[in-house]
């Protein structure tokens, strides 16, 4: 192979000490969540931004106000001495004026509240501003040139090194290239996700697979996009590469996605793992499924090979996590829907992570079962983490465990808070941003964690000049 992976990369190397950090120093702040639909709709300056806008009527109301008390005060000072005025005639200045406090007491408080929250509106720089009112704890990433933001024209990487297999690897089909012979038995089948938010995940993630393969040309990746026009810019990226893109239509799942955490994780082909079964060929009868937001640092036909015995999916258990939680209270308190855990042990696992035998999945129709689940959620809300919980629910307790180092999850940090976090004990075959922070948008910002310099090495991506 014409590249080699990067110093201190190399796999089960020992990590920099510099690198096990503790706590969240450098971790990315959260979004403010603040939305234009929170405007007033009684604002007069429209034009303003809104703490400028919402302060001038405040003051404007405040002058007002004051004028009123003025003359009141001169009306009640005189009905003082008025003693043939009317009881009603008092009642009703009492009221007026009682309204008019209630309006300006109103008005005071939230400018008040504007005052003290107005700093929040200026703690990020255009470049990092939130996409959504949503608490998404993740920055946008920034447009280059004129290119529009959703179009992958945007986009510009650089090409990778050549890469070849080792002499002892078995010969590979050359026709794969052509996409003429995915079914060849030697092939490592490989799926992952290609959508613009991630984009430059997907390629650094393809890009450690290709560097750290002792056969590399062996691999065959199977893309999965809601956008068609991807395909060029991964030829031109891995020109030597086996591949083949297959479309997931969005409206497939529309109607089962129920809303959850963080925004990220109710977009559609965040989904499509569901579907690998359906979308692969017959013939590819086992895949490894990976996220967008890793890389990995072994060799990837050792998790190839992992043992699934009478399991259809294998992927690092973690018995020690509170199982609990991924589920509501109502979920649990309700004997019909908790008693599908009955006669097992669940554990969680990232679905980040797996390996598929699709045969099984195929012959017991594994996809309609988690189906199912999501349509139970759309009307009980059992769950709030997106596409992980219908996962636990039918496969929890019949997982094949696989070795913790092929997985090495929750780099992203908090959902809410983006924090910084260190590498769990033992060996590294893959490292995971999985969590609300990513990498390239944390070292553009200049607001990376330590471990985000793991992640550099295999950006390919082209800054403009």
């Amino acid at each position: 192979m014409d590249s080699v992976p990067p110093r201190g990369l190399m796999p089960h190397a020992p990590l920099p000490g510099s690198l096990r950090s503790h706590g969240s120093n450098g971790g990315i702040a959260s979004a403010s969540g603040f939305s234009s639909s929170f405007l007033p709709s009684f604002l007069p300056f429209p034009s303003l931004p809104f703490p400028c806008a919402f302060l001038l009527r405040a003051l404007a109301d405040l002058k007002a106000t004051l004028s009123f008390l003025r003359s009141s005060l001169s009306s009640i000072l005189a009905d003082r001495f008025d003693f043939k005025s009317k009881k009603r005639k008092r009642r009703g200045i009492f009221t007026a004026k009682m309204m008019w406090i209630l309006r300006f007491s109103g008005f005071f408080s939230a400018a008040m509240v504007m005052v003290v929250l107005s700093p929040s509106f200026q703690s990020f720089p255009p470049a990092v501003a939130t996409r959504s009112s949503r608490i998404d704890g993740s920055l946008q990433f920034p447009a280059d040139g004129g290119a529009a933001p959703g179009s992958p024209e945007r986009f510009s990487f650089r090409r990778a090194s050549a890469f070849r297999n080792a002499d002892e690897c078995s010969p590979a089909d050359g026709s794969v290239l052509g996409g003429t012979s995915v079914c060849d038995p030697n092939l490592v089948h490989v799926a992952i996700t290609l959508d613009l938010e991630y984009l430059r995940g997907s390629i650094a993630a393809v890009h450690s697979i290709l560097q750290h393969s002792k056969c590399p040309e062996s691999i065959f990746f199977h893309f999965l996009v809601s956008e068609t026009s991807l395909e060029t810019l991964v030829r031109s990226t891995f020109p030597q590469l086996k591949f083949k893109v297959y479309y997931f239509d969005p409206e497939i799942v529309r109607d089962l996605i129920s809303t959850s955490v963080r925004q990220a994780l109710e977009q559609p082909l965040n989904y499509a793992r569901n579907y690998l079964a359906d979308l692969l060929e017959p013939c590819v009868s086992r895949v490894i499924y990976l996220d967008s937001d890793l890389v990995v640092v072994d060799d990837i036909a050792k998790l190839w090979s992992t043992s699934l015995g009478s399991r259809t999916i294998g992927a690092p258990e973690y018995c020690h996590a509170n199982f609990t939680k991924y589920f509501t209270g109502g979920f649990w308190s309700n004997s019909r829907l908790a008693g599908a855990f009955a006669g097992r042990t669940p554990c969680y696992f990232n679905t980040g992570v797996m390996v598929i035998d699709l045969t099984k999945w195929r012959r017991v129709g594994y996809t309609r079962r988690i189906e199912r689940w999501m349509e139970i959620q759309k009307r009980d809300r059992i769950y709030e983490l997106g596409s992980l919980p219908p996962f636990l629910l039918v496969f929890a307790g019949h997982v094949a465990p696989i070795e913790h180092r092929w997985n090495q999850h929750g780099l992203g940090g908090d959902n809410v808070r983006g924090s910084c976090r260190d590498l769990h004990p033992g060996p590294v075959s893959l490292l995971h941003w999985s969590g609300s922070g990513k990498p390239w948008l944390r070292l553009d910002s200049r607001q990376a964690c330590p471990l985000d310099s793991l992640w550099a090495p295999y950006d390919l991506y082209r800054h403009s000049p």
